[in-house]
């Protein structure tokens, strides 16, 4: 069978126009859970997509995988599908004293340290989040009761994980004001901006990254499901606003 989308094995209109893009297959599942009526639209490599309804509001979830260039992938083609607003529900790690695990940052905009963007877009284009599905998600989060507390802010989006021979740049980063690092946001952002929907981001806090790079890492703690779960309370809350505003 020949699709519109192959590689989340979707045509043009399997997609209702709100859309998380979560990058865990397991986190998708776990997101799609919190539906209605949830199903399973496709699976096929990473990307595992649902589909439902969130207060009457119809929703889906597709799992992004792990870095720029094959999120991308994903955020296109949902696009294509009928995406309309794609929100990230993902993790990321501190750059910053006063962020700490377990806390959550609402993602207003991105450094572009990732080469997918870079191919799409000319640098001098910044990597901006919609300030309405930003408002909304931190209007949401800052409404979640939990221990953690809730930040917005600029991130930094690269490629590389665990530290080589050169300086992945954080702590430049961070005295320049950023306060998290992860994989996918600068390109979730220009992909949106470039394709006219809105993109929004919420991030929970794993550890820092700056210890995370050379090896010192451990995402399974207790404290980061806990924010795990507060920051997908949020985002399906703020998907309820936007779309009933």
């Amino acid at each position: 069978m020949a699709y519109a989308c192959p590689h989340l094995k979707l045509n043009v209109g399997d997609l209702p126009a709100t859309v998380f893009v979560p990058g865990d297959p397991k986190r998708a599942e776990r997101i799609a859970e919190r539906f209605d009526d949830a199903k399973k639209l496709s699976e096929n490599r990473e990307y595992h997509t649902y589909a439902g309804t969130v207060d009457g509001v119809p929703v889906a979830v597709i799992s992004a995988g792990v870095g720029s260039a094959g999120a991308a992938v994903a955020y296109e083609e949902s696009i294509r599908a009928g995406a309309r607003t794609l929100l990230r529900i993902g993790s990321a790690g501190s750059i910053h004293d006063e962020v700490k695990t377990g806390d959550l940052v609402v993602v207003t905009g991105a450094a572009r340290h990732e080469g997918t963007s870079k191919q799409l877009v000319p640098i001098e284009m910044p990597a901006i989040a919609d300030p309405d599905v930003t408002r909304a998600l931190w209007l949401a989060a800052t409404d979640v009761p939990g221990p953690g507390i809730v930040h917005r802010g600029v991130g930094v989006s690269l490629d590389a994980f665990y530290q080589g021979v050169l300086d992945l740049g954080l702590d430049t980063f961070s005295r320049a004001g950023a306060i998290c690092v992860e994989m996918e946001n600068a390109t979730l952002f220009v992909v949106g901006r470039m394709r006219g929907v809105r993109t929004g981001a919420i991030v929970a806090i794993d550890g820092d990254a700056r210890s995370a790079a050379s090896g010192d890492h451990d995402p399974h703690r207790d404290v980061v499901a806990d924010a795990i779960d507060r920051e997908i309370t949020a985002a399906l809350r703020a998907a309820v606003a936007l779309a009933t505003a």
